[in-house]
């Protein structure tokens, strides 16, 4: 993939954004390892190639829109009533609240590197909370990709537990993106 100077839209139909989780404790082997995707998100590329201080990024995820894409490990296969129920333990007060607090929003502070290789810094805001986290990213095989490791008890979010406490969700999440395709925001129509 090419980046050259310009805005770019982000979303759904350029690309995916997910969250994979980990366990821990005891019962790890009772659980599972889930892939969450994000259905509705949205945010925007400011590219300068040849000075990243320019550039920017900012995204927008609807915390409501969160779907259970897979889910590995575990003494049985996940089932369909077993996302249902992940799905609605994620909008619980204890985990991201939904209702209260609808969407979660990173800002890039800082970009460094080349379009092949680079870091973004930036504020997320989960649950009202706004903390500082470095995502890393590269360009190969037409695609940008990148991660960040958020760890969820710092935006107060409790990680799952069951078993009194014997199984539980790891406290460090990996949130990754995929881009597929650029689409231009600042060319005319």
């Amino acid at each position: 993939m090419t980046l050259t100077d310009g805005t770019y839209r982000l979303g759904p139909s350029t690309g995916r954004l997910l969250i994979r989780t980990g366990r821990a404790g005891l019962g790890r082997r009772a659980g599972h390892d889930l892939t969450i995707e994000a259905t509705r998100w949205s945010g925007e590329a400011v590219v300068a190639v040849g000075d990243p201080d320019r550039s920017s990024v900012r995204v927008t995820v609807e915390t409501g829109s969160l779907e259970v894409r897979e889910g590995t490990g575990g003494l049985k296969p996940l089932t369909d009533a077993d996302r249902a129920e992940i799905k609605r333990t994620l909008g619980d007060k204890a985990l991201l609240h939904t209702t209260e607090h609808p969407t979660i929003t990173f800002r890039s502070t800082g970009i460094v590197g080349t379009p092949e290789s680079f870091e973004i810094t930036g504020d997320l805001t989960i649950k009202g909370r706004t903390h500082p986290v470095t995502v890393h990213g590269k360009a190969k095989d037409r695609l940008l990709r990148g991660w960040a490791t958020v760890t969820q008890s710092t935006w107060g979010i409790k990680p799952y537990t069951a078993f009194l406490g014997a199984l539980r969700l790891a406290d460090e999440v990996r949130v990754e993106f995929e881009v597929a395709r650029l689409e231009r925001a600042d060319r005319p129509e």
